[in-house]
């Protein structure tokens, strides 16, 4: 969410951000903005004039009282009644005011980083770097459930029954296979100096709001009937909120947090050929990081979060490369974000593994998460969050990029401590 003072000084170049994000619909926004917030200013300055005054008011009649003038006491007190009456309709005008202006604010999208470059959609992201040689083998790849079938790995007429299209299980050493890549990217996490953690896996709407747009929302996330408690659509959502309502002393920072958990999705709209078996489904486990950092910071961060999750990638021989999100692309509340992409030798194309935000100071104003600074003065955090893994999709570039031509499935030897010592799996 944008300072709103930001915008009162600057229309024009809110203005322009919409436009470079292809949203032209929200232009008017930031004219009804500018003239409920003179309207809220005026009737908060006539309030606060009209609390001066019931001061100043109330003194003088004690005055008043004590030179036994109780017949000029009463008119003032009249006098304090009539302006009682009129700054309770203030008050609950500013109130009304303040309720418009942050809803229309919260729609209103982030000011993008100025290297973003410029586009509709993700069909206009742009290739940063490949890391590593995408490899085709010279023998057919099988759909990645057709490999975890072939170890009796995966049974997905048992989840529909139980709980509808995308759902699963996952068994034996395909299941192992999964926990061991969780394993080891906690383990990877921590060694870079990320204090791991297991956050709530529901959270109050307060917190969905305060992290994530109104239309992610609905795409997302999973209510729970009769309770304010949604289902975490990313840890990400929960490790934030932690920080809601805090003021953090500025030498604590950064905040660098590494997460666990299940995450749920509705995945509104998915369809076609590679959504089908497990590459978007509705529930699914993930390693993420989270920070939490003074602004100066942020690109310095985002960065190394980003980096991270190649690192990953690449200690098991999986070539990946980075993808920078086009303005038209990027969810309202971001400035900034990368996505990290693994090949895949049978479709012979990349596809998304990660995704990397900057999101500046939004989600921190939403939350109310401020940094006190070293002379007292008080500002909002910038967070950031990435990806570091999460099977079920990444164990499909890790299976199409380890299977032999005789049908198994190497471990890489990072992977082997938690698989048991196994260096393949048959």
């Amino acid at each position: 969410m944008i300072d709103i003072r930001f915008l009162r000084e600057n229309p024009d170049t809110v203005k322009e951000n919409i436009r470079k994000k292809f949203q032209d619909s929200k232009l008017s926004l930031v004219d009804e903005v500018i003239t409920l917030d003179a309207e809220s200013r005026k009737a908060k300055q006539e309030a606060d004039d009209l609390r001066a005054n019931r001061n100043k008011i109330s003194k003088e009649i004690g005055v008043l009282m004590s030179q036994g003038k109780k017949r000029e006491a009463e008119e003032k007190k009249a006098e304090v009644a009539a302006g009682a009456k009129r700054l309770l309709e203030l008050e609950e005008k500013e109130k009304e005011l303040e309720e418009k202006i942050t809803g229309i604010m919260m729609v209103i999208p982030n000011i993008i980083d100025p290297s973003v470059p410029i586009g509709k959609d993700d069909t206009e992201n742009v290739e940063i770097r490949k890391y590593g040689e995408p490899a085709i083998p010279d023998f057919e790849i099988p759909y990645h459930t057709e490999i975890m079938e072939r170890f009796k790995g995966i049974d997905l007429d048992s989840a529909r029954k139980v709980a509808g299209n995308g759902f699963y299980y996952l068994m034996g050493d395909i299941a192992r296979l999964h926990s061991a890549v969780i394993s080891y990217a906690r383990d990877f996490m921590i060694n870079r100096g990320f204090t791991y953690c297991v956050p709530p896996f529901m959270i109050r709407s307060n917190v969905v709001t305060g992290v994530m747009s109104f239309a992610e929302m609905d795409a997302m996330m999973y209510k729970i009937e009769g309770e304010d408690l949604y289902l975490i659509g990313t840890s990400e959502h929960s490790m934030i909120g932690k920080f809601i309502d805090t003021i953090i002393p500025e030498e604590e920072l950064p905040k660098s947090l590494t997460s666990y958990s299940p995450c749920f999705r509705k995945e509104k709209g998915a369809h076609g050929l590679e959504e089908r078996g497990v590459y978007r489904i509705h529930q699914f486990e993930k390693q993420e990081m989270i920070v939490v950092c003074r602004p100066e910071e942020s690109p310095m961060w985002f960065d190394k979060l980003w980096q991270n999750t190649v690192d990953l990638f690449r200690s098991m021989d999986i070539p990946v490369r980075t993808i920078e999100c086009c303005s038209g692309d990027l969810a309202d509340l971001k400035v900034k974000s990368y996505d990290v992409e693994a090949w895949s030798p049978r479709q012979k194309k990349y596809f998304e593994v990660g995704s990397c935000s900057n999101l500046g100071d939004a989600q921190a104003r939403r939350l109310k998460i401020r940094v006190n600074g070293k002379n007292g003065s008080k500002y909002f955090a910038h967070t950031l969050n990435n990806t570091v893994v999460a099977p079920p999709r990444m164990l499909i570039a890790f299976l199409e990029n380890n299977l032999q031509a005789d049908g198994s499935v190497k471990i890489p030897e990072v992977l082997q401590p938690y698989m048991g010592g196994m260096k393949e799996i048959r």
